[in-house]
């Protein structure tokens, strides 16, 4: 068995001598690759950094996942699946559609009576992708299962990183929203996830008209048509030179925080602007983006979150990847006793996510 990090992590595991694999090589699971293909490929959810530049034959993932990828790069899903003998897909509750995969190697080597009639990999292998344990508005956090081999993400995986209980949070945004119902609203998160649940939140807390950069809205288009989930926002690119009466909340993709048109647009209007994501419990996240207010609204798990999740999973052996990955395979090993280690390769920080 072999896990390691190159173009999306990549699972080798002894093949079976009376599986679907009679060549005695080893099977590659491959997941939240760009471009290298294995004997099974998962695409965990739609961000663009977990889906394929050019997509293999057939993918494992959900048909939510399948619907946004095709909206939001163009790319066409020649065939998905939503299981196999090997991989079950498991809501990990960080976006509409995204999923973790439990990978069994020896389920497709299996007797009638369930026992194996090979000796190959029987370890269960559960590959996070990225995940959140809590349960947020309209989407229910990841339950863990028992595994013999974790391969998580880590986002977050320094004691810093500790966000308030999410009732309290949600509170807090909609109260600011609410105090500030003079001025337009510009609040800003990642196009797919926080945009969705920026507009879920400024419902419940106001009747005001809510507007959405386009690429949200293409987002919100594609999620309506592969869930029953409905997010009613009026483009901002319907308006004409983006012209705003001076009532609305504004929802805009993370990375336009700083440009000059957006700037300008709240200049105009004497607008505040808002920014959410975990990274807000660092004071610079605020002045990164020239923020009024900041809040740690996230799609991920906090510190205790993914060591609570590691204690539900059990297992033997931890790989950790992105993120505080190297800090949090050795806060396993040093203070709770696992076999811990990080998945060191062409890896970046998630800062926008």
């Amino acid at each position: 068995m072999a896990v390691r990090r190159d173009d999306g992590i990549h699972i080798e595991v002894s093949a079976s001598s009376s599986g679907r694999d009679s060549s005695g090589d080893a099977r590659t699971f491959v997941a939240d690759a760009s471009s290298a293909v294995g004997d099974v490929n998962v695409v965990s959810h739609a961000h663009a950094d977990h889906t394929f530049r050019r997509t293999p034959e057939t993918v494992v993932c959900s048909a939510a996942t399948a619907a946004l990828v095709e909206a939001r790069t163009g790319a066409t899903v020649p065939e998905f699946r939503e299981e196999t003998d090997e991989v079950t897909l498991l809501p990990s509750g960080h976006v509409v559609g995204s999923r973790a995969a439990l990978v069994e190697p020896g389920a497709a080597g299996a007797t009638d009576g369930g026992e194996s009639e090979d000796s190959g990999d029987h370890r269960r292998y559960l590959y996070t992708g990225d995940f959140s344990v809590r349960d947020r508005l309209y989407l229910d956090g990841f339950e863990p299962v028992d595994a013999d081999v974790l391969v998580m993400e880590t986002t977050y995986g320094v004691p810093d990183y500790r966000f308030p209980p999410e009732p309290e949070l949600q509170g807090r945004i909609r109260d600011w929203l609410m105090d500030n119902s003079e001025v337009p609203l510009f609040l800003f998160g990642y196009s797919l996830g926080r945009a969705q649940k920026l507009q879920r939140l400024a419902r419940k807390a106001t009747n005001r008209p809510l507007v959405v950069h386009d690429a949200i809205r293409t987002v919100n288009d594609a999620v309506e048509s592969a869930t029953d989930l409905s997010f009613p926002a009026e483009s901002l690119a319907d308006r004409e030179d983006g012209a705003l009466s001076g009532d609305e909340i504004v929802v805009l993709p993370t990375h336009l925080a700083r440009t000059d048109w957006v700037e300008d647009l709240v200049d105009d209007h004497d607008g505040l602007k808002a920014g959410f994501s975990g990274w807000a419990v660092d004071e610079s996240f605020r002045y990164r983006g020239g923020y009024d207010a900041t809040f740690p609204l996230t799609d991920h798990c906090d510190f205790d979150e993914l060591v609570e999740t590691v204690e539900a999973v059990d297992p033997d052996t931890v790989y950790t990847h992105h993120g505080f990955d190297e800090e949090f395979a050795d806060h396993l090993s040093t203070h709770l006793g696992y076999d811990a280690r990080p998945l060191l390769g062409d890896q970046t920080r998630l800062d926008d996510f």
